[in-house]
């Protein structure tokens, strides 16, 4: 009776089903069928010839369709308990790590999902996994285990409707690709930032990856001038979950683009839990200051410690940098808002952490627009200089020397980020022989002098220049900005003008030249190195719109090559 009760259960399904050529887009008319008494699934949505009175009993059937089966091994794995808005991507997802997936069949209205592997012992390594570690789905306990059928069977549909699915299935054949190469998943991720235009830290980093599970450690760091992070999560799963989500995507529009791929390491060694490293399982890592450790100390603060370093404690409970991102786009988190789970301390903890250098997570976003320009060179500075020169990180909109302390100034930039850019890249740089310190100013504007206020010429505007390098949105300039150096990125030199034309000109004006670079592809651009980075900054203030020719003005800016 049981036996007749399976077979009928099998024969009430039917399915539509995608031909192989979907996968190119070339979805043609389809046909149902009746599951075959092989053990075929086809790819599709489920429908029954049945009258209504019986629905709902065929569908208790159908649900129970893989607990009757018998434990065989089958490249066909049965997945149920499913959330209703899980997609084809992230059921893939759990088969990625354990071999090649080749079809994925979703049935949300019965909260189940069948995978198919390219071979039995895939999908063995697969469910043997998955029975000692529960499999999770958006938070949600799902449980695998081989299924009755043998393969999930294709042919031709009339329906666009799984489109996302063989989408899916080419992002996970390209990966597996990659992965025969770069020797499998694993648990720890290494992460390359390109096209850095904001600072990165690692509190953003952890606050995107955690949005795929626990996140276990961090480590930072810079290499080939590039900057770099390694990331373990506990289990393969989530790495690769994790690494298929969000590889190539921007953190913010346009630029600081993730890079992942797996580390040759299986275990990440934190020392210190500062802002260039975190162990999550362990918080009471010191943070490698003997000052800040000894003041952390004093004040009692071993229960500080993970609140203000690793903001949110060591449970992964990190809010998101969005709640839905854009495709290829991760927004910006909002200024000035703490992460989810930081406590802000007691005055006198926040008085006395300050002095210690820290600046709280609550407080790292809240950079205006002006900054606060110390320590210039006054017999050098003029408000044309310092528009140019912060001009590389944003624009610039006024321009403030004190009149009574003539090394000080005030900037205005744009919009924050511009501000914390410069500031990130500028404080401590040396401008005219001397080292100029910036910070966040106090003002939100810088004011122009009123009619009759004794001025000098020390404050400008600039809110109508043409020489603003970002007010496109989405400019190429954000791609390329990078931290001063000895070499000059020059761009728009007209075919007239000669290599030795633009070397004579750096030279006249008190540049000697060290060496000089056309770009193979493009005549148009060039690189031109100086002797030092003092030497390329007045540079860059001298001859950014320097005039090549009558239509022709150069544009100088920071290179991150050398010649």
């Amino acid at each position: 009776m049981a036996a007749k009760q399976r077979t009928r259960s099998r024969t009430v399904l039917l399915f539509r089903h995608f031909d192989e050529q979907a996968c190119k887009g070339e979805i043609g008319r389809g046909s149902d069928e009746l599951l075959s008494q092989s053990g075929a699934v086809s790819n599709g949505s489920v429908m029954s010839p049945q009258p209504n009175h019986s629905d709902n009993n065929n569908d208790a059937k159908k649900v129970k369709l893989d607990k009757n089966q018998n434990g065989k091994p089958s490249k066909v794995i049965h997945i149920r308990n499913i959330p209703n808005e899980v997609t084809e991507a992230e059921i893939i997802h759990l088969g990625i790590p354990f071999g090649r997936v080749t079809n994925v069949l979703v049935l949300k209205g019965k909260n189940q999902a069948f995978l198919e592997m390219a071979d039995e012992v895939a999908a063995s390594t697969m469910v043997t996994y998955f029975t000692s570690c529960m499999a999770q789905l958006r938070g949600r306990a799902v449980y695998v285990q081989f299924s009755n059928h043998k393969e999930l069977k294709t042919d031709q549909t009339h329906s666009n409707a799984n489109a996302s699915a063989q989408a899916a299935l080419q992002a996970a054949s390209a990966l597996s690709g990659q992965n025969e190469t770069q020797g499998g998943p694993n648990t720890v991720l290494r992460v390359i930032i390109e096209h850095m235009v904001y600072p990165v830290t690692l509190e953003v980093l952890c606050q995107i990856f955690t949005r795929f599970g626990k996140v276990l450690k961090i480590v930072t760091f810079t290499k080939n001038n590039t900057f770099q992070a390694l990331i373990q999560y506990p289990d393969v799963v989530t790495a690769q979950a994790a690494k298929l989500s969000l590889d190539g995507q921007n953190i913010y529009n346009s630029c600081c683009t993730l890079r992942i791929e797996y580390s040759k390491l299986t275990s990440l060694n934190v020392k210190y839990n500062n802002d260039k490293s975190r162990d999550y399982t362990n918080p009471n890592l010191p943070t490698g200051d003997p000052g800040l450790d000894a003041t952390l100390a004093g004040l009692g603060a071993g229960e500080l410690i993970p609140q203000l370093l690793i903001a949110g404690g060591s449970g992964g409970r990190h809010r998101g940098l969005a709640q839905d991102p854009a495709p290829g786009r991760l927004a910006p988190p909002a200024a000035g808002m703490p992460l989810a789970g930081f406590q802000m301390p007691g005055a006198a903890a926040t008085t006395a952490l300050s002095a210690a250098g820290i600046r709280l997570a609550g407080t790292m976003g809240s950079t205006g627009c002006v900054l606060l320009v110390s320590n210039l060179n006054e017999e050098m500075v003029t408000p044309d200089a310092l528009f140019t020169l912060f001009g590389v990180y944003g624009d610039v909109q006024r321009v403030k020397i004190l009149y009574n302390k003539k090394d000080s100034a005030l900037i205005q930039m744009s919009e924050p980020h511009q501000a914390h850019l410069a500031m990130t890249h500028m404080d401590k740089l040396r401008v005219f022989g001397k080292q100029i310190r910036v910070m966040p100013s106090k003002h939100q504007t810088v004011q122009l002098p009123k009619e009759g206020q004794p001025d000098a010429g020390l404050t400008k505007d600039y809110s109508n220049s043409t020489l603003h390098r970002f007010k496109k949105p989405g400019s190429k300039n954000y791609q390329n900005i990078y931290p001063p150096s000895a070499t000059l990125h020059l761009s728009n030199i007209p075919p007239s003008v000669s290599e030795e034309e633009i070397k004579d000109a750096f030279t006249k004006n008190g540049f000697p030249v060290k060496a000089f670079k056309f770009f193979p592809k493009d005549r148009k651009m060039a690189l031109i190195q100086l002797p030092t980075m003092d030497d390329a900054v007045a540079a860059l203030i001298k001859m950014h719109n320097y005039q090549l020719s009558e239509s022709n003005h150069l544009r100088v800016s920071f290179s991150k090559s050398s010649i």
